[in-house]
């Protein structure tokens, strides 16, 4: 039986981060060129680490959290994405990042859809945010196209960063509201 928590898309197969992906998730974390621009920027293989027990506790504590995101040809490691509590309270934020050599071809999309959809459809969360950098055009294409919405900005460090949402009325089986 496959786990409620694997997702399979048309190319990638994303699962809850574990142990043995500490490698694969420390060089990625460690990468300027895929990590600098995320909250807290780069990392160091300590803090990556402690950051992967956390996502693993998150799993275990929500039933979300992030995912190794890898190509169904082939089983490579391509990135991240995920769905975490921000720090500054701003609510639960779709994350991801991916290796240079990863990018450009729709693979963050692909995932990024995914984790909003099972945020909205499975885990029933009514909200969810994204932060990016002004700047970071890349990732702003990513979330608009799975249909996250602009709705305020922020400034930290000198740097705007816009706030996107995607919002849906849950309703469960029992007809209550999850908002």
């Amino acid at each position: 039986m496959l786990s409620p928590w694997r997702l399979a898309t048309a190319r990638l197969i994303m699962t809850p981060v574990a142990p043995a992906d500490l490698r694969d998730i420390a060089a990625l974390k460690a990468d300027p060129r895929a990590f600098a621009q995320m909250l807290g920027g780069v990392r160091g293989p300590l803090q990556s680490a402690e950051e992967l027990a956390q996502d693993i506790r998150d799993w275990g504590e929500y039933g979300y959290g992030m995912w190794t995101v890898r190509a169904r040809a082939g089983n490579s490691f391509l990135g991240l994405t995920g769905l975490m509590h921000r720090p500054d309270g701003r609510g639960v934020a779709l994350r991801f990042a991916y290796l240079p050599q990863a990018r450009g071809v729709g693979l963050a999309t692909e995932a990024a859809g995914a984790a909003l959809r099972y945020a909205h459809e499975t885990v029933l969360l009514s909200k969810v945010i994204a932060v990016a950098r002004e700047d970071n055009f890349a990732s702003r294409m990513v979330i608009g196209a799975i249909g996250m919405t602009h709705f305020e900005n922020f400034s930290r460090g000198g740097i705007l960063r816009l706030v996107y949402r995607s919002e849906r009325n849950i309703v469960a089986e029992t007809g209550e509201s999850h908002r």
